[in-house]
């Protein structure tokens, strides 16, 4: 029998071929992106750090200073003291992860108008950080909305502070900014986190004799644990870096201008391009810092298993162990009610 011959095939051909084709095709779609995130983000990142060590405008000659710059981050009062006003939208971000949590509690169950309810809180995170600068600007301009809503439920018109004005109280008025635009995003991630519970662990914690304070403290905070890291990391890093409220509203004047409004000025206004690279420099150390920090003491409050097993059977017999657990805790719970 005569023997047959594969001949092998070229280049050109096996690019013409399905196997080829689907090859090119994935390649493709991995390389734009990434060709993408290297231009426009690792790129300009790499040449803002070498930027940081340089005295430079955007035109003109650049002169190397070395770290004089990341030392007048820290000398200079307008720089690095300007992260002080970052506690006022950390406080901010506290009161909204409390409400964000009150709200996707109470409209995760069934609840008339939900559906309503949810649009409405989400809605101020689909608008834009500019617009509603401008809308709060006016809302706590002198004598306007605010001001008369107050005068309607019966404060004097002259005993009212300038909300945007007064140093003691005008960065919590901005910091209220981003609690009303903020707080629907956060209680979207909790309410999907909420609904991904089994709705078995509330009928047999009902069962136990649980009340609604029950079913929260030991079935529903437990497993949504992740997200809530994930919303106080969000929340943390977003109050460090606040820019869009203290910028449009007062555009950074009577002591409300944010480590970066700051940033920008020097960048745009005063054209010290290697400080300003240097400052951002120095809020991304800061930022990696506090997530990094956040992760550990979240992971010393909420402990995983000892083995971190992703493993299924494994999650469900420690569900039902926690199941077991939080019936024991509920029915405890109970009992000293009753007897009190």
């Amino acid at each position: 029998m005569p023997q047959t011959v594969h001949k092998q095939k070229g280049f050109g051909e096996w690019l013409k071929s399905r196997k080829g084709q689907r090859m090119l095709v994935m390649i493709a779609f991995m390389a734009i992106p990434l060709a993408l995130l290297i231009v426009f983000t690792y790129y300009p990142f790499i040449q803002m750090i070498q930027f940081s060590f340089f005295d430079m405008k955007y035109i003109g000659p650049r002169e190397f200073v070395g770290f004089d710059n990341y030392i007048d981050v820290f000398a200079r009062d307008d720089c690095f003291s300007s992260l002080k006003l970052a506690f006022f939208y950390i406080a901010g971000a506290l009161v909204q992860l409390v409400l964000a949590l009150f709200f996707a509690t109470i409209l995760c169950f069934k609840t008339r108008g939900s559906a309503i309810f949810k649009g409405f809180l989400f809605f101020p995170y689909l608008i834009s950080g500019i617009a509603i600068g401008f809308i709060f600007k006016f809302f706590f301009t002198r004598g306007f909305v605010f001001d008369t809503v107050l005068s309607w439920v019966g404060f004097n018109m002259d005993s009212l502070p300038y909300w945007l004005r007064d140093t003691s109280i005008n960065n919590f008025s901005l910091a209220g900014t981003s609690v009303w635009r903020y707080m629907g995003q956060n209680m979207v991630l909790f309410l999907g986190a909420m609904m991904s519970v089994d709705d078995t662990l509330y009928e047999a914690a009902a069962i136990d004799g649980a009340n609604s304070w029950h079913k929260f403290k030991y079935i529903m905070l437990p497993s949504i644990k992740s997200v809530v890291v994930l919303n106080i990391i969000l929340s943390v890093s977003g109050s460090l870096s606040a820019f869009e409220p203290p910028y449009v509203i007062t555009n950074g004047s009577f002591g409300t201008a944010t480590y970066f409004v700051i940033m920008n000025n020097l960048a745009y206004t005063s054209q010290k391009v290697g400080l300003a690279s240097a400052m951002a420099i120095v809020l991304f150390i800061l930022i990696f810092i506090c997530t990094i920090a956040q992760q550990v003491i979240m992971n010393k409050l909420f402990p995983k298993d000892d083995d971190g097993s992703r493993d299924g059977k494994k999650k469900a017999k420690l569900a039902r162990k926690q199941a077991k657990t939080a019936a024991a805790s509920i029915t405890t719970e109970a009992k000293g009610g009753v007897t009190a």
